[in-house]
């Protein structure tokens, strides 16, 4: 399975790479776009701002090849943590943004249920399918990963919706639409589970 990690100067690449290799995948991390349309995976790590996210993969002609490369149906990308929150419309952080628009909704600050609540939200809480698929098979409900962050994925829809995670309310964690996922959470960092998840993601 040929999968491509993007390097667009924002993301945790090697301990992903490693994480994808570990679970028999032929991983390529590229800054060049091109390098999209010849991959059967996809994936886009990151960590930082949605601002300076969407300004880096502007800068290296991400988008335009990702729409191109998506448009076969056998070709799937994942988007880890700010990898899955610049698949939305838009984002909030660092001022109002336009995001790749692959998974329809908006990225906005976590918001504290009170004074208790810490922000960002760090460490290991558990994830509830909303509906079956593939992304999630043979995860029980209530299993935790490893998260490190303040905004979210608020879908348009409660059918892009694949996972929900308990704190400030009840947030989307895993996000899908056609061909293209996210995960708010590393699953590179979640031990099994997480691995769990990579191998779902490459399966055919």
């Amino acid at each position: 399975m040929k999968v491509l990690v993007i390097d667009y100067g924002m993301g945790n690449l090697g301990s992903v790479r490693r994480a994808f290799e570990e679970c028999g995948a032929d991983v390529l991390t590229s800054a060049n776009s091109r390098d999209a349309l010849t991959a059967e995976r996809i994936v886009l790590p990151g960590v930082g701002a949605f601002l300076d996210g969407m300004a880096h993969l502007h800068a290296g002609d991400w988008p335009g090849q990702l729409r191109t490369a998506l448009e076969n149906p056998e070709v799937r990308l994942l988007g880890i943590c700010l990898g899955m929150q610049l698949l939305a419309d838009s984002g909030e952080e660092g001022g109002r943004t336009a995001g790749l628009g692959l998974i329809a909704g908006e990225v906005r600050r976590l918001e504290p249920e009170d004074a208790n609540t810490r922000i960002p939200h760090v460490g290991w809480n558990e994830v509830n399918s909303t509906r079956p698929d593939r992304l999630l098979q043979l995860i029980p409900d209530g299993t935790d990963f490893y998260f490190v962050h303040s905004y979210h994925f608020r879908p348009a829809s409660p059918a892009l919706v694949l996972g929900t995670t308990p704190y400030c309310g009840d947030f989307a964690s895993v996000v899908g639409a056609g061909n293209v996922y996210g995960v708010q959470f590393h699953p590179e960092k979640s031990s099994r589970p997480g691995f769990q998840v990579i191998r779902n993601f490459l399966a055919r």
